[in-house]
């Protein structure tokens, strides 16, 4: 089925990355000089801190569980070198919710 034992790892990899839950943090809204977007975030992930392994969670859907809602949006890419990405959200996130926890799912939104 596979051609190389490096094809295997790398399958096996990823079904080891899927399988566990991945978090972040939200740093900030996407900012500009007179204006702040509170559809986009800055988003830390914990325990990345690269451009290369943030950059495979371009597409991930990321969910922000505050109070009885929650917040689903969408990793649209990154920010800087030190691998933090931005995401989109449907809705706007409120200024409270800058320092929580978000999740990232494995499944991919196209």
């Amino acid at each position: 089925m596979f051609k190389s034992k490096t094809c295997v790892r790398r399958v096996l990899q990823w079904c080891a990355s899927m399988s566990q839950p991945v978090y972040g943090t939200i740093m900030n809204y996407r900012i500009g000089i007179r204006t702040q977007m509170p559809k986009w975030c800055l988003i830390q992930i914990i325990g990345e801190n690269t451009v290369s392994k943030a950059g495979q969670l371009i597409g991930q859907k990321v969910v922000l569980k505050y109070g009885k809602n929650s917040f689903i949006g969408r990793i649209m890419g990154l920010h800087g070198k030190k691998g933090v990405v931005t995401a989109k959200f449907r809705k706007g996130v409120p200024g409270k919710a800058i320092g929580a926890r978000v999740e990232l799912s494995g499944q991919r939104v196209p």
